[in-house]
């Protein structure tokens, strides 16, 4: 298949070139984040799985669908390459080598491919996980831990591919879907921070800070424009919104169709959902407001508004008492620090994506 040859017909029916590849690997991670949301919320309201369940079934599908479009590209990429045809650089950034230029890939696809091959291989030790040890009761395994991983590289690849069109409409928004994608999806990242010894602090409420606006930043400076961290916020509140609703119905419905009860303890409150800080979309606000300062006063101010808010999140939705002083306020310390660091590096990171761009549409912003 040739890319180029593809791009042209689509542009006479209204198709942006390079805009099909890159909604399709974005939709294999989002429906890998489906599949995550809905695991978490199965372990926690049912508990134990096997290698084949619905849930994991979305996360496997999802990044075959990432990786499968990536592969697609590279290979077309290359064929082109070696025919000595010109390849657009828009469609996911300038091409590298490979294996000594055996393959010639956009590095944005690179990226998304290597993870997708990478749950390959995590995807075998968890069959293989299952059939030592039956039934899998924790989401933090080993083989789970490099699947995450895996598609979170994924999902970083995808950020890179729209990044490459950003100065096109397809890719403003695809960079605000992507980037709130990741964003939801790190946050189970954050639970393999309780292992730490945080001491006084609130390690997994520090770290949601740290990831929240580090992510944040990074689709914001991406953008470059008023409103780009924003508009992150928006569609990871709506991402929110919806799996409130889906987590704990999915649930439920699968329980039933497969004759296993729920938990007496179940709450039915979303694990994943409940995990995403409801006070980003004041982040976002806030980065929008001190968009002419150092990017780590906006973070510091963005740690502050997450750690602060959390234990009112935690309040609202589950009940239960204040955190006592100390704890409280050493959490907050150490958010605003952790902030700072994450607004340095989600603006460096956003202008290092913005390189990816073609030089013709990177000259002029």
């Amino acid at each position: 298949m040739d890319i180029t040859a593809v791009a042209a017909p689509s542009a006479r029916v209204g198709v942006p070139r390079g805009l099909v590849p890159a909604s399709v690997v974005l939709a294999g991670a989002v429906t890998s984040l489906v599949g995550l949301t809905w695991d978490i919320q199965w372990h926690s309201d049912v508990g134990p799985d096997t290698f084949f369940t619905l849930p994991h079934l979305f996360l496997y599908a999802g990044s075959a669908i990432s990786g499968l479009a990536s592969l697609l590209v590279v290979l077309t990429t290359t064929a082109n390459t070696k025919r000595d045809k010109a390849v657009d650089p828009l469609v996911g950034g300038r091409a590298v080598g490979v294996f000594g230029r055996t393959f010639a890939a956009p590095v944005g696809y690179l990226i998304s491919g290597i993870g997708a091959a990478l749950f390959l291989v995590y995807g075998l030790w968890d069959q293989w996980w299952h059939g030592l040890y039956g039934f899998d009761a924790v989401i933090d395994s080993p083989p789970h831990i490099g699947l995450l991983l895996s598609i979170s590289i994924t999902m970083v690849g995808t950020v890179m591919i729209f990044a490459v069109a950003r100065d096109q409409k397809w890719g403003t928004y695809g960079v605000a879907g992507a980037a709130a994608t990741l964003l939801t999806f790190s946050m189970v990242t954050v639970l393999g921070l309780r292992a730490l010894p945080g001491g006084p602090v609130n390690t997994v409420n520090a770290g949601s800070a740290f990831f929240s606006v580090m992510i944040l930043f990074t689709g914001a400076y991406v953008l470059n424009r008023r409103g780009g961290a924003l508009a992150v916020g928006v569609v990871v509140a709506a991402l929110q919104a919806v799996f409130w609703w889906f987590s704990p119905w999915a649930t439920e419905v699968y329980a039933d169709a497969t004759g296993l009860p729920l938990r007496d303890y179940a709450d039915g409150i979303p694990g994943l959902p409940n995990m995403i800080p409801m006070s980003l979309i004041l982040v976002a606000v806030a980065v929008e407001l001190l968009r002419g300062l150092p990017a780590w006063v906006p973070g510091l101010v963005g740690g502050v508004i997450i750690t602060g808010l959390s234990p009112v999140q935690r309040i609202l939705v589950s009940g239960g008492n204040f955190p006592n002083m100390e704890r409280y306020v050493a959490t907050v310390v150490a958010g605003a620090v952790l902030g700072a660091l994450a607004g340095m590096l989600g603006r460096r990171f956003g202008q290092m994506l913005r390189h990816l761009a073609p030089a013709k549409e990177n000259s002029h912003a």
